[in-house]
């Protein structure tokens, strides 16, 4: 989280004279804040989006947190944290002369119209007539032409967690019709299939547990794939049941 200064405060609590009942009126305030908190705040004067960085991470996984808990509250409080990052970036630009966060939301603005032609223009597919998965892939077709990513793992941060980029790799490659079904899959050097027991390794075989684990985790992904299933959540909620035993016994 981030360090609080005594401007920090001042400037949050003077913004209320500025919020109105109008529509959106908070996050224009929030602007003005920024700029107050760049300007007289020293620790937030001299942040960078590098120095920043650590925080984005931190916010977005106490967001998770709130989330998985299920508690309006918290989750309100983090958003908020997670929307300051946003605002802050954007501060940072728009002094350097890159970009606004009036930018940001035009940006996006255009994005979500573009991307969404069943909901924003006429035409013979209206909202009730696609499912839920025609949507998405009609999302997916418009984002790779726009992108015209050569390679599939263009656009995925190597940073993503094992599992999420996992699944994002195998989307790809799915939508790419180059996608592999572990049913079909041949198994080298004796690897079971899932639901099979695993044979006994011989003596010098330990060194492929690593490459052998790796590839049942896989085949866990395109089982959660296939079932609808988000496997990094669904790791996350498993761990969350267990600590939950842990403290329970």
């Amino acid at each position: 989280m981030l360090p609080r200064c005594r401007a920090a405060s001042a400037a949050a609590a003077e913004s209320d004279s500025l919020v109105t009942s109008a529509e959106g009126a908070p996050l224009v305030a929030f602007i003005e804040v920024m700029r107050r908190l760049r300007a007289e705040c020293p620790w937030k004067a001299e942040q960078t989006h590098r120095s920043l960085a650590r925080y984005l991470l931190e916010e977005s996984h106490e967001t998770l947190e709130a989330i998985d808990l299920g508690d309006p509250a918290h989750l309100r409080e983090e958003l908020g944290d997670l929307l300051l990052q946003i605002y802050f970036h954007a501060a940072i630009a728009s002094e350097a002369g890159h970009f606004t966060i009036d930018d940001v939301a035009a940006d996006l603005t255009e994005k979500m119209v573009r991307r969404n032609p069943h909901v924003f223009t006429s035409g013979p597919a209206a909202p009730s007539e696609l499912s839920a998965a025609e949507v998405n892939d009609q999302w997916q077709r418009a984002k790779a032409t726009e992108k015209q990513r050569s390679s599939v793992t263009d656009g995925l941060p190597p940073g993503l967690p094992a599992l999420l980029y996992a699944d994002k790799v195998l989307d790809r490659l799915e939508r790419a019709g180059q996608g592999t079904s572990s049913a079909g899959l041949e198994r080298p050097h004796g690897r079971p299939t899932p639901g099979m027991p695993a044979v006994e390794r011989p003596p010098g075989r330990s060194s492929r547990a690593g490459e052998d684990l790796g590839e049942r985790l896989l085949d866990l992904v395109r089982e959660a794939r296939a079932e609808g299933v988000d496997p990094e959540q669904a790791l996350r909620d498993a761990v969350r049941r267990e600590i939950e035993r842990a403290e329970a016994g």
